[in-house]
């Protein structure tokens, strides 16, 4: 739909897809996060006492909605933990950011928020992206009863093209010493591989993309069946009505106005 100019069809599928994407995941992460792990150790099942004032604001609770706070407590397993108090807290101030009087409450939660995270993304990235990458380049040269003249189609083939891309990759992005001579070859030979990784890369995503927009003709077809009442002609006839009388309309907008001479 955004293959012509900024239509209103493109407008309202772009606002539909995010408006249905926020629901969803918002829906997803309540039943699947917050209900059982923070309000499941908050209240668990394993701790019920009505007596209790912890679980009489709990029974309150489950008078507004039973289905989020079940009767008897919540029974996911887990034992209380009123530590999660903490990041109870620090959401309820981040929801606090639609206030202007209050939204200064929102910055504890998206500090601890933000600091988390990046201390676990750092953890994250070091293990997969750095360590693993070192012990993916790790590699055995020598050994085993292989001819030279049989290593093309090798293990030991593939880590010597492995070694060398490497090696010439990190050569490409040093720039303390200037590109040239040897050194400069070897940068050169860098870029070769750098480009062919690139490449891959781009017509993985590519093939990723074609895919999807396969699946999605594959669905209009089916909807232009007598099933479906003919679903897809009839909207394609009306997109290409009301973009024709929307392509008319900025015409006459962008006509000059004719003046006449006295």
């Amino acid at each position: 739909m955004d293959l012509y100019k900024d239509n209103p069809f493109y407008k309202v599928a772009e606002h539909v897809f995010v408006g249905i994407s926020a629901g969803y995941w918002a829906s997803m992460f309540f039943w699947t996060q917050i209900q059982p792990n923070l309000f499941g150790r908050l209240w668990p099942a394993s701790g019920y006492n009505a007596d209790s004032f912890w679980y009489k604001i709990y029974n309150g609770l489950h008078f507004l909605t039973s289905a989020v706070f079940p009767a008897g407590g919540i029974d996911k397993g887990h034992d209380m933990h009123l530590i999660y108090l903490i990041p109870f807290a620090l959401g309820i101030m981040m929801l606090l950011s639609v206030s202007s009087k209050l939204s200064w409450f929102a910055r504890w939660g998206i500090a601890y928020t933000v600091g988390m995270a990046a201390g676990l993304r750092a953890y994250g990235f070091l293990n997969s992206n750095v360590i693993g990458q070192i012990k993916g380049s790790a590699m055995q040269f020598v050994g085993g009863d292989i001819p030279f003249f049989a290593l093309i189609g090798n293990s030991i083939f593939n880590n010597i093209v492995i070694l060398v891309g490497t090696i010439a990759g990190l050569a490409y992005f040093y720039f303390s010493k200037e590109h040239k001579g040897a050194f400069g070859k070897l940068t050169k030979l860098g870029i070769y591989f750098l480009m062919i990784s690139f490449g891959a890369s781009f017509g993985f995503a590519v093939m990723g993309r074609i895919s999807l927009l396969i699946g999605r003709f594959v669905d209009l077809i089916d909807y232009s069946k007598a099933q479906y009442n003919h679903a897809t002609i009839w909207i394609l006839v009306v997109m290409i009505i009301l973009l024709g009388y929307n392509a008319m309309k900025d015409r006459d907008k962008n006509l000059p106005v004719s003046k006449d001479v006295a």
